[in-house]
């Protein structure tokens, strides 16, 4: 969610820098900075909250030059949003200036650890690293990068960075380390680069060196020394990055599948501050829209495939936050099946496109009828936003991939938001959010993770399986939905419960079956369901929250608040569909038979 650009080079680089942030902004920043270093004359450091265009202004009257700098766009996880906690962060001596994206799981041990006596200016983790870094330089004698080796050696496994450190000693030199968190190093004629979007830095460069986990780097303006994890040094060449205008909008990426995932945190991030303001109160949600829900018997959610499977988790969040009966239908199967409807109904219609021709014949059907209704989609002035009552949307930006991601998270939050609007739950909703946007970042950037299982449990299968209970359930078709569509793989999602109720016959030896475990209530019975499964030869691949987890399962998710679980659970189930699918060389955008907007009925 944060961003890093740095520039060592034969001229000015505070335009570049700057320049670099703005094509960042897009993802929703609260705080930006930038230090540099002139060499002869001294250095610079300034920050500021708000956007990358404050930034600059702040910038203006300083009369900063200088060859080598790093900036920052922050967006808040340790601490608030204020100047203080925004990056670069300096040690105590102002010696060592860091930027870092990603989350140290174990700071607070180190700074009791390590850093007593030392006036802490922030409340973030990074402040930690960095005067690490200058304590260790300062008390062992130690050379810039062997204090910032030795800050990294001592961070949690669970850990993820993507560091740029600068000494203001060597002006014109930068290290850089990742873990989990994209970084590159960009090469020119005018100098390197580094940064975690090569978008931001194309006026510069198409030529970058892809730096992998646990590798550290100094770049410098007219080379790069790249060590592995063993301290040896490594040569990578640079790749070309040829982008041409059609590829534009997906940047960097081979799929959009791939970028629409790593943006739900950002668009977590966005309807949060959209829906919430600074004191916490609901907005941009008309309050005739909550007087007509609580003026309502039932609600009736309408949709279609992720959308529908999105309602399935929404349903939860209104009848226990709103305490308002809640049914979930298939426009599809509604539109020529209408069920008997209570006395006071109001429906609500989720949509990515807000074009989808199943849910519209409802949506006619219901306005004859002088129902009530909202429209949930993502993008606004299309017929089903127009033609409803109300609309709310989705800010989860363009969705290009068959394969829906990030409009199903989005839709998730919506949900859970308008529940909470209604309901007014004692749940802090918007600080739970940004906790899970933080855990979606951690999640997202494990892909690694999820490649190796799509490949050992899916290479040459045929058929799998997702199972849960309660929400586990709900995300389990979702999950399904996602493998089969891109990689052709008979999958079927459902409640574990039922698998003793016929589909149990249908595991063979091998057999793929995924279990999502992160509901306490139920946890013991899904580990009975998982051993009945793995007695008759299934392979059972266990996602679980830290909590239920056992020994054995295949990957572990970050602790929120667990109504709010199917927003982590289901990239794992994303990401997995997703590197199926390239392990069996398909296109993962363009599924066969498959439309992005589905107009027809």
């Amino acid at each position: 969610m944060c961003g890093i650009v740095g520039f060592t080079s034969f001229n000015q680089v505070l335009p570049t820098l700057l320049k670099g942030l703005e094509k960042l902004e897009y993802r929703g920043y609260d705080s930006a900075g930038v230090y540099v270093n002139d060499g002869d004359q001294g250095d610079y450091l300034v920050k500021e909250t708000g956007r990358v265009a404050d930034l600059e202004r702040a910038t203006e009257d300083k009369n900063i030059r200088g060859t080598s700098g790093i900036a920052h766009t922050r967006w808040a996880t340790h601490g608030g949003v204020s100047v203080e906690n925004a990056h670069p962060h300096a040690s105590e001596d102002g010696r060592f200036y860091l930027a870092h994206n990603g989350v140290i799981e174990n700071y607070d041990e180190l700074r009791d650890t390590y850093l007593q006596g030392v006036k802490l200016h922030s409340q973030t983790d990074t402040e930690v690293a960095v005067q690490l870094i200058d304590k260790f330089a300062k008390e062992e004698n130690l050379s810039a990068v062997d204090a910032f080796k030795k800050m990294i050696a001592l961070l949690d496994g669970n850990s993820a960075y993507a560091f740029l450190l600068m000494d203001r000693q060597e002006p014109g030199v930068m290290y850089t380390a990742k873990k989990k968190s994209p970084l590159l190093i960009g090469v020119s004629d005018q100098g390197n680069v580094v940064t975690s979007d090569a978008a931001a830095m194309l006026d510069v460069t198409h030529d970058f060196i892809e730096l992998m986990d646990d590798e550290v780097a100094i770049v410098e303006k007219d080379k790069v020394t790249l060590f592995n994890a063993q301290g040896e040094p490594i040569t990578r060449l640079p790749f070309h990055l040829d982008i041409d205008a059609a590829e534009t909008d997906k940047g960097v990426y081979p799929y959009y599948m791939l970028k629409e995932v790593d943006e739900q945190a950002i668009v977590t991030r966005t309807l949060s501050q959209y829906y919430f303001d600074d004191e916490n109160n609901i907005q941009n949600i008309d309050t005739k829209i909550i007087d007509a829900m609580k003026a309502a018997d039932r609600l009736y959610i309408v949709a279609a495939g992720t959308s529908y499977h999105a309602g399935l988790v929404g349903k939860r969040y209104f009848e226990q936050w709103a305490k308002i009966p809640t049914e979930v239908h298939i426009s599809s199967e509604f539109a020529y099946d209408q069920p008997m409807l209570s006395q006071k109904p109001f429906f609500i219609f989720l949509s990515q496109s807000g074009e989808t021709a199943d849910s519209r014949e409802v949506l006619d059907n219901i306005t004859k009828q002088g129902y009530p209704t909202l429209t949930i989609a993502n993008v606004m002035n299309s017929t089903l936003t127009r033609e409803a009552d109300f609309a709310l949307p989705l800010l989860a930006g363009p969705e290009i991939a068959v394969a829906s991601t990030k409009a199903y998270t989005a839709q998730i939050s919506v949900e859970a938001i308008l529940a909470h609007a209604i309901g007014h739950s004692e749940l802090d909703l918007k600080l739970e959010l940004a906790k899970v946007a933080v855990e979606m970042q951690v999640i997202i950037d494990q892909k690694e993770d999820f490649k190796a299982i799509a490949e050992s449990a899916l290479s040459g299968q045929r058929s799998a399986f997702y199972i849960g209970r309660g929400l586990d359930a709900a995300v389990a078709v979702e999950a399904a939905l996602k493998l089969k569509e891109i990689s052709y793989i008979q999958t079927e999602g459902f409640a574990a419960g039922e698998l003793k109720h016929g589909t149990i016959s249908l595991i063979e030896e091998g057999t793929p079956v995924f279990a999502l475990l992160t509901q306490a209530k139920t946890a013991g019975l899904v580990r009975g369901e998982i051993a009945q499964v793995a007695a008759r030869g299934a392979n059972t691949i266990v996602i679980a929250t830290k909590e239920l987890a056992k020994a054995g399962d295949a990957y572990i998710l970050p602790e929120v608040n667990e109504l709010l679980m199917p927003l982590l659970e289901v990239i794992p189930a994303q990401l997995i569909a997703y590197y199926a699918t390239l392990d069996r060389g398909l296109d993962v955008d363009r599924p066969r038979n498959l439309a992005k907007s589905v107009t027809v009925q």
